[in-house]
């Protein structure tokens, strides 16, 4: 009974007809599945290639962020510096400003005492000092009365001329003063404002840096972002590929298993013809001689008739017991894996290719393999969610198909499931909106790149 089994799961595993075939065909099937093994091989030898120069790519992204990032933090720290020295020139410009202030005060008071001048100047000869001309003294002089009063007039002249020459001096150097005093501060203040645009600019520069090396820093960490997510999916290839290796072998196996049963039922059912082939003809033998011992006396003679009795027997086929709303096995390679509608096909969506078709449904809907196969992953993914992948190798052609989003998952890896038999509940687990089943069907092994998904529709009537 073991043996059997043994048997019937091999068939059901490579799908290559019934058990009586010649021996010719299953050792050519032997002989697919061994190149199917040598190209998964070689597939994942270039994929594990492909993560090396990925995780390549990944370090030197790291390597330019880090740089990049230290390009960054040395520019903050310049913008910081030059934020400072922007704060200086402000407060030395708010003080200078003050101080500008405070000599419009001086400037007033000045201009206080050159108007006071100007009013004791007034009656001695303004005109001449502002002209820059000499006061006449001659008249004060010529209009004494007596030589007494000449000596008085001359003291008197001698000394408002001296008070003259010093108002003279003073008004000159207050208006030297103020001159001065006012080129300084207004020189100072446009030396801080040229310090302070300089500085600006400056600072201005060192942002359009920042933002250069921020903007730097986002691309980097996107290309990285994407570079770890395209390693995650070719990770994710590499471990479907050492499943779907590890059920080809265990195909490989089996068959041998199946080619040594087959071989061994033949050599009894050949050991068991040839004795019962002696025994009628040692029956047929003596009747022979019994007969012709009694027909002597007939006037014909009867010939031995031999009677051959035939029976034929078939295994009826197992019929598995859907479970309710599974769809009816149809004929054909594939048959619908769910029932539901199709929600969506395969192609374009949302700017990304849809590798497989969407069919929806409510309630509990059981979710079948599309052809005989063995189980090469059953886990749960963060994309796929709950993920069936099936291996199937029909007519010497390797095939995987997906069952993703299930609410749960029936079967384990290296498990051999017969088309249309049950390999998990339609759900909404993963990267999914609303319970239906995604269905992918790929003429060879899966892949991160999808590139070898066919449109299940072609293939599959639903």
């Amino acid at each position: 009974m073991k043996k059997n089994i043994i048997a019937m799961n091999a068939s059901i595993m490579i799908g290559l007809g019934s058990i009586l075939a010649a021996p010719s065909v299953y050792a050519e099937s032997i002989s697919d599945l061994e190149k199917q093994k040598e190209s998964i091989q070689e597939k994942r030898s270039g994929v594990e290639s492909n993560i090396s120069d990925t995780e390549k790519k990944i370090d030197s992204l790291q390597d330019k962020q880090m740089t990049a990032e230290d390009q960054i933090a040395a520019i903050e720290a310049k913008i910081d510096e030059s934020a400072k020295k922007i704060d200086a020139k402000n407060a030395e410009i708010t003080q200078t400003k003050k101080e500008i202030e405070a000599l419009k005060e001086e400037i007033k008071v000045i201009k206080e005492r050159i108007a006071k001048r100007n009013e004791v100047l007034k009656e001695r000869a303004l005109s001449f000092q502002e002209t820059g001309g000499d006061v006449n003294y001659l008249e004060v002089l010529f209009g004494s009365s007596s030589f007494g009063d000449l000596v008085d007039r001359v003291g008197a002249v001698a000394t408002i001329a001296e008070a003259d020459r010093d108002i003279l001096k003073q008004h000159e150097l207050d208006k030297k003063e103020l001159e001065e005093k006012q080129k300084a501060v207004e020189t100072k203040l446009a030396s801080l404002e040229v310090a302070k645009a300089e500085l600006l600019e400056i600072q201005k520069q060192q942002k359009q840096q920042k933002q250069e090396k921020d903007a730097l820093v986002k691309k980097l960490k996107q290309q990285t972002e994407k570079h770890e997510h395209e390693k995650m999916g070719l990770e994710e290839e590499k471990a479907n590929l050492a499943a779907q290796e590890k059920a080809i072998k265990s195909a490989i196996s089996l068959e041998h298993q199946r080619l040594a049963e087959l071989e061994a039922a033949r050599k009894k059912a050949a050991a068991e013809a040839k004795k019962r082939a002696e025994q009628e003809a040692a029956q047929a033998a003596a009747q022979a001689a019994s007969q012709a011992s009694e027909s002597k006396k007939q006037s014909t003679s009867s010939g031995y008739s031999a009677k051959s009795n035939s029976s034929s027997s078939s295994s009826p086929s197992p019929s598995a017991s859907n479970v309710s709303q599974a769809p009816a096995v149809s004929s054909g390679t594939f048959t619908r894996p769910s029932a539901g509608y199709v929600s969506s096909t395969m192609g374009e969506r949302w700017n990304k290719q849809h590798a497989g078709i969407d069919i929806a449904a409510s309630g509990t809907v059981p979710v079948v393999a599309a052809a005989d196969g063995v189980v090469s992953r059953s886990y749960f993914s963060s994309t796929y969610g709950n993920v069936v992948f099936v291996t199937h190798s029909i007519s010497g052609q390797q095939w995987t198909t997906v069952y993703a989003h299930l609410s749960s998952r029936q079967v384990g890896e290296g498990a051999v499931v017969a088309k249309g038999q049950q390999v998990g509940i339609m759900g909404n687990t993963g990267h999914s909106f609303g319970q239906h089943l995604h269905f992918e069907l790929h003429k060879g092994p899966w892949n991160y790149s999808k590139s070898n998904a066919v449109n299940p529709l072609n293939y599959i009537n639903i």
